[in-house]
């Protein structure tokens, strides 16, 4: 039984629409996630690291909305995983240790990223080729949605 469209002018419903399903999908990869041994922050935290290497722990707290001391937490705990390790402090301030991934770190990381994609991948692949259009068209919008503009 194919959902109502929403009326696109009407924000309010229009969400009220999206907001179950995407929960339910956040969710499911978060799942994914935890499968692999590793919390959906931990997957975060991770991939920030990946993609700024040399970024410091009050840098990461402020980008996670999170207090500097909750982030240290869940750095120690990373790094006792053996994901993530410190570099030396820099010259210019020696106050500030940069963040980078390690081989374990991105072992684990590669993992969650082939957990979820597989997930997704097989509900994509018992669609219809309608719905799979459809989702291919609102990919961007999504991103855009996400502020990954």
């Amino acid at each position: 039984m194919d959902a109502p469209i929403p009326d696109l002018d009407d924000d309010q419903a229009f969400a009220e629409a999206l907001r179950p399903s995407l929960l339910r999908l956040s969710r499911q990869l978060r799942r994914e996630a935890q499968k692999a041994g590793m919390s959906a922050l931990d997957a975060t935290l991770l991939a920030l690291i990946k993609k700024r290497p040399g970024i410091g722990g009050g840098e990461l707290a402020d980008f996670e909305q999170m207090t500097r001391p909750s982030m240290s937490s869940h750095l120690k705990r990373l790094e006792s995983a053996g994901w993530i390790a410190r570099d030396p402090a820099r010259e210019e301030d020696r106050r500030r240790v940069g963040l980078r991934l390690t081989p374990a770190g991105a072992a684990a990381l590669e993992a969650i990223r082939r957990r979820r994609n597989d997930w997704l991948a097989a509900r994509l692949a018992a669609l219809s080729p309608k719905a799979r259009r459809a989702l291919a068209g609102a990919a961007e919008a999504l991103r855009e949605l996400a502020g990954e503009r």
